[in-house]
């Protein structure tokens, strides 16, 4: 077995543990292909095979890979959409960083983690994309995330107008700082900060949440991720931002967008016991209080 493994930067604190997944899986003969720059930062304090294997981008992770390991936090989760594109090879986020909604494996839990992917004792959760459609390329071959496509006034400008629709009918006007369509897993996120619902994973929904509306009856809407999302964008400035989860650019006014649901899915790996109401009361403390 094959399992690629990313990271971008690991803390000194966090090197006993990281070498202890090495060596679980290594003692289960499992053969790690590490991201190479997260390799060349690592090799010379840690304790690898001699002949270890690296990949460097999405089209070396061939067939033979069963998993992606990702050791961070969520952004690092998100980073590893680049790589994983529509090859359908499961992603398991372990959690070095802060909250970990995305990345909810505790890297306490590193030894059950390898002798649940050799046992197979784990839930695969399909997660739907959200994709930016635009005449001019945006994003380079990663126009898709996870999360949310945002619509964003520049940091010095004031006020944008979006003029949304629905499969070309006019939805509404959203005078505002911008403008989230999340998807069910994008929802416990920047959409939620925003006033925006939570919503299950499989619901087959966008949620459209304004950022800092003018208009005190702007509410979030929950519409079927069948329908094709676009935009028209107004303002004093001649640009205004595009991010797609944790990735951004600067977008002239003019150029055309709309987002839909993407033709592919991401696979996240969870362990047995973890679902997802679980994962809001123990990250997001949903529900907590200290009568019940």
């Amino acid at each position: 077995m094959k399992i690629a493994i990313y990271s971008r930067v690991i803390d000194y604190g966090q090197r006993e543990q990281i070498q202890q997944l090495f060596d679980a899986l290594i003692k289960q003969n499992i053969e790690p292909v590490i991201y190479h720059p997260f390799l060349e930062k690592i090799q010379a304090e840690f304790t690898l095979p001699a002949s270890i294997s690296s990949f460097q981008e999405s089209k070396d992770l061939n067939g033979s890979i069963e998993f992606i390991i990702s050791l961070g936090g969520d952004g690092t989760l998100l980073d590893t959409l680049s790589l994983a594109r529509d090859k359908n090879i499961p992603v398991l986020g372990i959690n070095f960083g802060r909250l970990g909604f995305l990345a909810s494996i505790g890297n306490e839990d590193l030894n059950t983690v390898v002798s649940a992917l050799v046992n197979r004792t784990f839930v695969v959760d399909k997660r739907t994309l959200i994709h930016l459609d635009s005449n001019k390329p945006l994003f380079d071959k990663v126009p898709y995330g996870l999360n949310e496509f945002a619509i964003h006034k520049t940091d010095t400008s004031p006020m944008i107008k979006v003029h949304t629709y629905l499969n070309g009918e006019f939805l509404n006007t959203y005078w505002s700082d911008g403008l989230i369509v999340s998807t069910p897993t994008g929802s416990t996120g920047y959409s939620l900060s925003c006033g925006g619902p939570i919503v299950f994973p499989d619901s087959a929904s966008f949620v459209i949440t304004p950022v800092a509306p003018h208009n005190l009856n702007a509410r979030p809407i929950v519409v079927p991720d069948n329908n094709i999302i676009s935009f028209e964008v107004e303002g004093r400035s001649d640009q205004f931002i595009c991010a797609l989860d944790s990735r951004k650019e600067i977008v002239d006014k003019n150029v055309q967008i709309a987002v839909r649901r993407e033709s592919f899915t991401i696979s996240l790996v969870r362990l047995n016991e973890n679902n997802f109401l679980q994962t809001l009361r123990n990250k997001l403390s949903w529900g907590l209080d200290a009568r019940n």
